[in-house]
């Protein structure tokens, strides 16, 4: 007697239910991959970096003040420590008095041209003198010359005359090499002075130079805050001997800080800079987003850059996928409104569909990346000392 198989309709149906819902799933699935997802690239292998500003004295000197520490916001130009202004004020009050004393030098020799000129035309009189001097001594010598002929004179007479002649021929002699050696200094003095005024004589340029270097060493005993930023790792204490390049703090300034996303070798086939870019903090959760743009590739992997490089020439290797760091800008605006912190992880997302840019044809940056104008009025504020000592000392 053979047994009748029992269908169980309620199962049949729910397997074709469960089928038709997988169905669907995949189709929508495949629909969301073609449209969307096969246009995406994304990590979670990424992190905020920034720059680490270091302050760092140029000249040696004591701490005797640290206006700021760790966590404390400071603005660019704002003076974080003060070294000892001792020795430097010492040195920059001996180049002041060096460069009134080269100034006042230098205006003597100016001064001196026209008594030298005066000399000068002062020999030639002497010399016009000697010259009638030695006419008259030999008129006299070849009368008394004549007259002994006929025994008019006397030999003593004659003798004199004779020796009148040459002191004559002695005195024009010695006027005429006073007045080479009168021309030999106003040709000197003259050489020194030539082209040139008081204030951009070689001495006294030379003197101002000592002056802007005593200044700068002055100006260099305060420390500035090169950017705006947050202080990070001060290491410095009051009292402390620091010397030049010695690592005293670090300014961060957050809002210039970028995202480095690591992504897979396999992944790069379509990046570009200029890409879109979305990224969401672990710091704000899913409720910030965070959007930017690719501005460029690392030159080589992680693993090529660490301190001990990978030796894949042996014989047990074995493939590991490298990651190449892809660095993100973000906008200043959402920056501005919600601050990242460095290091913190990042959730990235690139919008491969976009064509970008080349690399090849990523133009040369015109302008610097970062710069800072907290040490540029050093130089005018010596300037401006420079000429106050020049015209005081010219004048007095």
């Amino acid at each position: 007697m053979t047994a009748t198989p029992v269908t169980h309709p309620a199962r049949k149906r729910l397997l074709l239910i469960a089928t038709g819902v997988f169905i669907v799933l995949a189709i929508l699935y495949a629909i969301w991959w073609a449209l969307f997802g096969s246009h995406v690239e994304s990590t979670d292998d990424a992190y905020v970096h920034g720059n680490l500003v270091q302050i760092t004295p140029q000249v040696p000197g004591t701490v005797i003040a640290i206006e700021a520490g760790d966590t404390e916001h400071v603005k660019a130009g704002q003076a974080l420590i003060r070294l000892d202004p001792s020795d430097a004020n010492v040195a920059l009050q001996q180049a002041e008095a060096q460069l009134a004393q080269t100034v006042r030098q230098v205006r003597t020799l100016y001064v001196q041209n026209d008594s030298l000129a005066a000399d000068v035309n002062v020999q030639h009189a002497n010399i016009e003198r000697a010259q009638a001097d030695l006419k008259r001594a030999q008129s006299d010598l070849q009368r008394r010359q004549v007259l002994a002929k006929s025994g008019g004179v006397s030999g003593e007479e004659l003798l004199h005359a004779q020796t009148e002649l040459k002191s004559a021929q002695a005195g024009l002699a010695q006027a005429r090499a006073t007045l080479a050696a009168a021309q030999a200094r106003l040709a000197t003095n003259q050489a020194l002075t030539r082209g040139t005024t008081v204030a951009n004589h070689p001495d006294v340029q030379q003197a101002a130079a000592k002056l802007r270097d005593a200044w700068l060493a002055h100006s260099r005993t305060v420390l500035p805050a090169p950017v705006d930023g947050l202080i990070a790792r001060r290491s410095v204490q009051v009292g402390q001997r620091v010397a030049p390049g010695s690592t005293l703090m670090n300014v961060v300034p957050l809002d210039q800080v970028w995202v480095e996303a690591n992504f897979k070798e396999g992944q790069l086939r379509r990046m570009h800079p200029g890409q879109a870019v979305t990224l969401i903090s672990d710091l704000y959760g899913s409720d910030v987003t965070y959007h930017g743009k690719i501005v460029g590739l690392d030159a080589g992997t992680g693993s090529a850059f660490s301190l001990l490089p990978a030796q894949n020439a042996t014989g047990n290797w074995i493939k590991i996928v490298q990651r190449v760091p892809v660095r993100v800008e973000l906008d200043p605006k959402e920056l501005q409104a919600h601050p990242l912190r460095v290091g913190l992880s990042m959730e990235v997302e690139v919008d491969v569909s976009q064509s970008g840019a080349p690399l090849a044809e990523v133009p040369a940056r015109q302008e610097p990346a970062w710069s800072t104008q907290a040490f540029s009025g050093t130089q005018a504020d010596a300037d401006a000392l420079i000429a106050k000592i020049i015209k005081a000392n010219l004048q007095s």
